[in-house]
């Protein structure tokens, strides 16, 4: 089974810049797109038969994350059931006979860090939603989780040490949820590679010069890691400022 996550920076913008034959070609069972920034309904959306989830957040425009997949789960739910966490869109989890989903899009801590306290709190409900799940079957997370998790997960470290993304807090929740259980299945396949990047600013020629950030992550249960096949990045497409990450895992 093949699954695909991708932060589209607002789906109807994507639309028009090749999202359809981009998905085509990756051919993913499970497509987990993060910042929609749209309800279902607002665009001609056309993925070939999988069954559509979303989760759209109360303010109009504003984040948002939806699910795509060829095989109907067994249950599907927005949020983590904490109202003070769910109103902005940024969870769906779906149920599949031998493991659970959760697509993600963490919430940024923006300029001056003046959402970071928010963040710590989050990060804590998000690890103990995550965790509880795995009690019960294997957990794969997929999603822009906004940070880079070691100094090898960006091109700029010493210079963005106290940004967004990568402060020692964030940093530190990362490895908390790792901690949880979960494994950084890219880095468990590909642990030494260098210049492998999920997010680039659309500033400065970035991505043309490679001056990027991995924030965007499959994690999986530990456990199910003997199962992952392939963990790959796809920096060659676009559409968006983030790139789609895919995971291939064997299927009992």
């Amino acid at each position: 089974m093949k699954l695909l996550s991708w932060n589209v920076n607002g789906l109807r913008a994507c639309l028009g810049k090749g999202f359809a034959d981009s998905v085509e070609r990756l051919d993913a069972d499970i497509v987990c797109l993060q910042e929609t920034r749209m309800d279902p309904g607002q665009a001609m959306l056309d993925l070939h038969g999988r069954h559509p989830y979303w989760n759209s957040a109360q303010k109009k425009g504003y984040s948002g994350v939806a699910v795509f997949s060829r095989e109907k789960p067994l249950d599907a739910w927005p949020g983590m059931g904490l109202p003070e966490h769910d109103r902005e869109g940024r969870i769906l989890t779906l149920a599949y006979p031998d493991f659970t989903l959760i697509n993600v899009y963490t919430p940024n801590s923006r300029s001056e860090l003046s959402r970071l306290a928010y963040r710590m709190e989050w990060e804590d409900a998000f690890r103990a939603y995550a965790a509880n799940l795995d009690l019960a079957k294997p957990v794969v997370i997929c999603g822009d989780l906004n940070v880079a998790h070691a100094e090898i997960d960006l091109r700029h470290p010493a210079a963005n040490r106290r940004h967004a993304g990568f402060t020692d807090e964030e940093r530190g929740k990362m490895t908390e949820l790792l901690s949880a259980g979960f494994a950084d299945t890219f880095r468990a396949l590909h642990p030494d590679t260098r210049n492998a990047y999920t997010w680039w600013s659309f500033r400065g020629n970035a991505r043309a010069n490679n001056t990027g950030w991995r924030i965007d992550y499959f994690l999986a249960s530990a456990r199910l890691l003997p199962r992952v096949a392939a963990a790959s990045i796809h920096p060659e497409v676009p559409g968006s400022d983030h790139c789609p990450v895919s995971l291939d895992i064997s299927t009992h």
